[in-house]
């Protein structure tokens, strides 16, 4: 047992690995000479040169070999990039997928075993470059126009209208804001123009926005539905109380025309007043007035040069009671119907050139129309102005105010009764048809539908209406004998 335990002391005693011990001392200075042996023992395989010495890792494996650089790399970029991804990773997830570092080592320092300081565990974010991630980053070429402060107001409407992210903070004057709004109220997307006036808001005064909105009503009335939408009750005041005193005093403005009587000066106010910010129909009223007071300058210099020189029967058998100079548009349509009826549409005098201009309804053309020619007793140009022809080229008659109106218009410009018999007849409802031409003393009317109703007691009842030995008389008695043998 004895001897067991002695060749057990030998062998730990004689082995170049020790035992532990509590002695730190002895220890420390064993470990520091078997360090210095083993690197003296390496100068032997190595150049006398100092700087090309080999030198091991603790792994055994020679610094400066390859296997030694590729395991030695991946470890420094793994370790000197761990603390950076932490804090990226904490400001901002996008970089959170950076690649790995690679090494910039030269092969020749790498077998040599050279390290630069500045690459060993000092290296700072711009040592490690940006520069050798952002390729991994680059986007393509045409992505990168999103960010390019080159787009015109109308490039970059287009492209917010694709839903492209683009920075409007490029537009720095007010010429270049103005005609970004106007490119989005242009093209007709709620969204870019609501995107636009955000930005204006923030990067006008007040006094500049609501100015240039005045004349874009449009995008007034998006800033107001806005603004109603975020709650934001003051400005949307200021900017409510700003529209009803502009809009009074554009229409102050615009009444002022009533005040000048010479017409000339009239219409070039009148010019003027379209420029000022109305909203688009009453700009569209303002255009038609214009338009209308330079049409009635043409019309009556040319018609009081011809009833001067007495060159038209029209004007000789009607000579004109008044100017035609600032009246109303029905005024000037039944004075065109009235002494130009029959001219050509090309000219400015034409009913049909007003009706076409200024786009007057159907029923209120012929209303005017009928007026000017029963006036005129043209019994002729009344009849044409209600016959129409189908495809198959048959006549009918057809109003579109009703002929129980007609009726009654040729009743008060004292129309023949041959002529209210043939317009009583076409109203569709008898009771209607009846009372007119009771009232009208249309006797065939009345006597031809009480025949047609059958109705004798009616057309004995009229008998006593109409005058004794008249043709109506004779005319009731050979229906009511025919009744009788039927």
């Amino acid at each position: 047992m004895s001897r067991a335990r002695a060749d057990e002391e030998e062998y730990w005693h004689s082995s170049k690995f020790r035992a532990f011990t509590f002695d730190d001392e002895d220890d420390e200075l064993s470990q520091l000479k078997e360090s210095k042996r083993a690197v003296n023992s390496l100068r032997d395989i190595v150049d006398d040169d100092d700087d090309d010495l080999e030198r091991v890792s603790w792994s055994g494996e020679p610094v400066g070999s390859i296997s030694w650089s590729i395991k030695e790399t991946a470890s420094s970029s793994t370790s000197s990039l761990e603390g950076r991804d932490s804090s990226l990773q904490k400001g901002s997830s996008s970089y959170a997928a950076f690649p790995k570092q690679v090494s910039s080592y030269s092969l020749s320092s790498l077998f040599k075993g050279e390290v630069p300081h500045t690459q060993c565990g000092q290296m700072t974010l711009s040592d490690t470059g940006v520069k050798n991630y952002a390729p991994e980053l680059r986007r393509p070429k045409a992505e990168y126009k999103d960010y390019s402060s080159d787009w015109s107001p109308k490039d970059t409407v287009r492209r917010m209208q694709r839903g492209k992210i683009c920075s409007l903070e490029r537009f720095r004057s007010l010429q270049d804001k103005l005609v970004l709004l106007d490119e989005a109220v242009a093209g007709h997307d709620g969204n870019v123009i609501t995107a636009v006036l955000i930005f204006l808001k923030r990067t006008l005064r007040r006094e500049i926005l609501f100015r240039e909105l005045e004349v874009r009503q449009v995008a007034l009335c998006h800033l107001i539905h806005f603004l109603k939408e975020t709650g934001e009750q003051k400005l949307l005041l200021d900017l409510l109380r700003l529209c009803f005193f502009s809009l009074s005093l554009q229409l102050s403005q615009y009444c002022e025309h009533l005040n000048i009587q010479d017409v000339e000066k009239r219409r070039e106010f009148l010019k003027g007043c379209i420029g000022l910010p109305f909203s688009g129909e009453d700009t569209s009223h303002i255009q038609d007035h214009y338009t209308l007071l330079e049409r009635q300058i043409i019309i009556e210099a040319n018609d009081r040069h011809l009833e001067t020189a007495g060159q038209s029967e029209i004007f000789r058998k009607y000579p004109r009671k008044a100017s035609i100079l600032n009246m109303p548009l029905v005024t000037t349509l039944f004075y065109s119907c009235f002494y130009h009826y029959t001219e050509a549409e090309g000219t400015f005098s034409s009913p049909t050139n007003l009706k076409k201009t200024f786009k007057i309804p159907d029923k209120q053309y012929v209303l005017t129309a009928l007026a000017a020619r029963a006036k005129l007793r043209a019994w002729d140009d009344v009849d044409a102005l209600f016959t129409t022809k189908n495809w198959l080229g048959y006549t009918k008659k057809k109003a579109p105010i009703g002929f129980h109106r007609v009726v009654e218009i040729l009743q008060r410009n004292n129309a023949p009764v041959q002529v209210l018999q043939e317009y009583v007849r076409l109203v569709e409802d008898v009771e209607t048809r009846l009372n007119l031409a009771t009232k009208y003393k249309c006797h065939d009317v009345v006597i031809e539908t009480y025949k047609d109703l059958k109705d004798r007691i009616q057309l004995t009842a009229y008998k006593c209406k109409v005058e004794r030995g008249s043709a109506e008389e004779e005319k009731i008695n050979s229906i009511l004998n025919n009744m009788v043998r039927n």
